[in-house]
């Protein structure tokens, strides 16, 4: 039975972003909707000594309103540097920050694409390599998209011959489950409770912090504090 997540790309995602890839036969990265400001889109959350601190990629939205995430431009090509430094100054002190110092700096200082969605794709790709996280990973701009929201996703499922749809627990504000199962199309609704802790550096823990905090702070042993991996 084939399992299939679709959700928008997100920017060093969470912890709970990768459990999900890893949970399915295939991601759909749906990136051909509207880009939505102050979102996860070009932002996440990393641990500092001063509390949460947001990166965000600055992105161009003066005027393009109905610009879909895929069409969204970087306006600052020195993003990634001011990035991670930021990282650096804040993660050093992490246990297994200086291993894998070299890999992201490397990830980071290479990262010249123009658009946000080719950005978010590389992150994603190279941080389920590193969990060894093996599913197929498109975009829903390979499929021809019609309808309202809900028949749109229940249309990338049947065009990817998926008998289950796995979405977050804030879909069920919103969805037509009744459509999915007219469509023979189960509906998984993922759960994010009860992760373990780990040792986090700047007290108190936080869950709701990009991946780079739990791989730099458990390396090697990153993939035991997923649930689904």
């Amino acid at each position: 039975m084939k399992k299939i997540l679709i959700s928008q790309s997100n920017y060093i995602p969470w912890k709970g972003y990768f459990d999900s890839i890893s949970l399915v036969d295939e991601f759909i990265i749906y990136d051909d909707m509207q880009y939505t400001k102050r979102d996860w889109r070009n932002r996440n959350k990393i641990k500092t000594a001063q509390g949460l601190k947001w990166l965000t990629i600055p992105v161009e939205v003066k005027g393009k309103y109905y610009q879909k995430i895929n069409e969204t431009k970087i306006s600052d090509d020195k993003w990634n540097t001011k990035h991670w430094d930021v990282i650096k100054q804040n993660y050093s002190k992490a246990t297994f920050f200086k291993e894998y110092k070299s890999f992201f700096e490397d990830l980071y200082l290479t990262m010249n694409y123009k658009y946000l969605s080719e950005i978010n794709y590389s992150f994603i790709s190279t941080i389920c390599d590193f969990f060894e996280i093996k599913t197929k990973i498109r975009f829903s701009s390979e499929f021809n998209l019609i309808g309202n929201p809900t028949e749109k996703l229940l249309n990338l499922c049947k065009d990817s011959n998926a008998k289950q749809y796995f979405t977050g627990p804030a879909a069920k504000k919103y969805l037509d489950e009744f459509l999915f199962n007219n469509n023979n199309v189960e509906v998984k609704y993922l759960d994010y409770n009860n992760y373990k802790y780990y040792k986090q550096l700047y007290p108190p823990f936080r869950h709701d912090v990009s991946i780079l905090d739990l791989i730099f702070n458990e390396g090697i042993n990153a993939k035991k504090f997923l649930k689904f991996v």
